[in-house]
This record gives structure tokens, C-alpha cells and sequence, in this order.
């Protein structure tokens, strides 16, 4: 190894204080959803005050409609993307731990399963206000991007999901002896930093391409386009970071079947690469759907 970085000293905690003996903490991780929240609904809250965006200049849900499907994402994320994590990544572990499942705070969310938790979010909140489910789906795919960009920074301020081990003159020295357990190198061992690989395409990339469709091709004329790109274009990102990412632990320490079927040695089948095939293959459906029916008319 000719170059590396080294991790920039920031600790995963903005600042803690004691309250009659208990511990308050705000970590990054948890800005990062609260902001992550709040940009996307300011995003979809001038989307739906934009009448040339949509048919017949009329937005399919109001800004109080946009407020009440924010509290129905905030709980799809939150037990989606915790019970996504328990049955994808470790189901044998909390088998044996099942009160650990409630322990939020221990860390341990999964994209995928937060995603399936939105999903059947907005399914329930389209039936209950009567709003049409395509429609929903795509506002929400345009508000998304900003969430997982910065909620992959606070992975990387965490030192988490970090990378393979790398040569390369970006490849950053995490922390952690886990992180420099890196075979045979010698000396300090550089990862890539696969949480800003991720960061620039499933956030700023997909963000960029989907604001340009919705702003510049009229994307919301043609339900489900936003939402099939959205899915694969994540899905294909995630695909792609997965060949620089580290392999998930669990599928040897904690006996996940699928895994160990799939998880191959270097190279091979991952579970974030298991998990976002669908995705890729759903998102090129809803868009050959969408770009076969006739659009909305203005």
C-alpha cells in the first residue's frame, strides 16, 4: 500500500448531556434521519405546490395530506427497517435474543426492509386518504434521495459498513480491529469507503436524475415512472457498491442460511446484491409500464 487516508477525527456523537442520571446522546446517525425527514418533505411539499408539475395542474395530495404521510413513513422506516435488519441479516442471533429486537438504540437498521416498511406506509395512507397509490409512490421516490445520502455519511462518521480492503490512494484506515483485519497486509490496512460510494449514487446521483425527470421530462405525468426509476436506480447502485463493500458478518457468525447458500468467497453473491435484484428487476417493470401507457394529459 503506496497512499491511504486517514479517518478524520469525528466522533460518532454531536454531543451528550445527563438529565436526573440518564444519559442523553444525539448522535450523527440519528441527525441524519431527522434532517434526511425533513428535506424530503420540504422537497414534496413544493412539489405539490407546483401545479405545472402534475396533470391537469392539481396535485394529487395537499401539504397537510404531505405532513400526515410523513408520520406514516417515520414508523415504516423505523420498524421495516429494524425488522428488515432481525429476519435478512441475523434471525438465528435474535431467535435466541428476541427482547434484543426492541433495543433501537444498539444500532442495527436494514435498508431493504425499511423500504418494504414504506411501501406497505404508503399503501395504507393512499387507502385511508383516498389518494391514488402511483402517484404517492412517486412523490415520495423524488423526496427519498436526500435521506440516503446523508444517512450514508453518518455510516461512514460511524465507521460502519466500511469497505474491502484496498490499494488504491483513496482508501481510507478505519478504525476499529475489525476494520485492520485485512489478511496478510502488513501495517495499517485501507478499506474503500464504500458509504461515500454509496452516498454519491444512491444520493446525489438518483436525487439529480430523478429532479430532472420530474422537473425537466415531466415525469409525474406518467404514474410510476419516478418510482421505477428510483427503484432501479438504487437497486443498481447498491449493486454495484456491494462489489467494494465489505461482506456482511452475520452470514458466518450468526448462521443465516440464505446467506451462507449465496455468500461466496471475494466476489460472489451478497445479501445487499440478493436484496436489490428485485429491486432492479420491479423498477424496469413500473418503467416499461409507465412509458407504455398513454401519459396524463395536461
Amino acid at each position: 500500500m503506496l497512499a491511504a487516508l486517514p479517518f478524520p477525527p469525528i466522533s460518532p456523537e454531536i454531543f451528550s448531556i445527563s438529565v436526573f442520571g440518564f444519559e442523553f446522546a444525539l448522535r450523527w446517525y440519528a441527525l441524519a434521519y431527522i434532517v434526511g425527514i425533513i428535506i424530503g418533505w420540504r422537497i414534496a411539499n413544493i412539489a405539490v405546490k407546483t401545479p405545472r408539475l402534475w396533470p391537469g395542474g392539481k396535485a394529487p395530495l395537499t401539504p397537510v395530506q404531505v405532513e400526515d404521510l410523513l408520520t406514516y413513513i417515520i414508523l415504516g422506516v423505523i420498524l421495516g427497517g429494524r425488522l428488515g435488519f432481525v429476519l435478512f441479516y441475523r434471525p438465528a442471533y435474535y431467535l435466541q435474543n428476541p427482547l434484543e429486537i426492541l433495543m433501537l438504540w444498539e444500532g442495527g437498521m436494514s435498508f431493504h426492509g425499511g423500504f418494504l416498511g414504506v411501501g406497505v406506509a404508503i399503501w395504507l395512507f393512499a387507502r385511508a386518504q383516498s389518494v391514488p397509490l402511483p402517484k404517492a409512490c412517486d412523490l415520495i421516490a423524488l423526496a427519498t434521495p436526500p435521506g440516503l445520502l446523508l444517512g450514508r455519511l453518518a455510516n461512514f462518521i460511524n465507521a460502519e459498513l466500511w469497505g474491502r480492503p484496498t490499494d488504491a490512494p483513496w482508501g481510507v484506515i478505519f478504525p476499529g480491529q475489525m476494520a485492520q483485519a485485512c489478511g496478510q497486509v502488513a501495517g495499517a490496512c485501507a478499506r474503500h469507503p464504500s458509504q461515500l460510494y454509496e452516498a454519491a449514487l444512491e444520493g446525489v446521483l438518483l436525487g439529480a436524475v430523478l429532479i430532472w425527470l420530474v422537473w425537466r421530462r415531466r415525469a409525474f405525468f406518467r404514474p410510476w415512472l419516478a418510482t421505477g426509476v428510483f427503484f432501479a436506480g438504487y437497486g443498481a447502485a447498491r449493486f454495484f457498491v456491494e462489489f467494494f463493500r465489505q461482506p456482511d458478518l452475520q452470514f458466518v457468525t450468526d448462521g443465516n442460511p440464505l446467506g451462507l447458500a449465496l455468500h461466496l468467497s471475494g466476489y460472489g453473491l451478497t445479501m445487499g446484491q440478493v436484496l436489490s435484484l428485485p429491486m432492479i428487476l420491479v423498477g424496469l417493470g413500473l418503467i416499461l409500464r409507465a412509458r407504455r401507457l398513454p401519459a396524463d394529459p395536461a
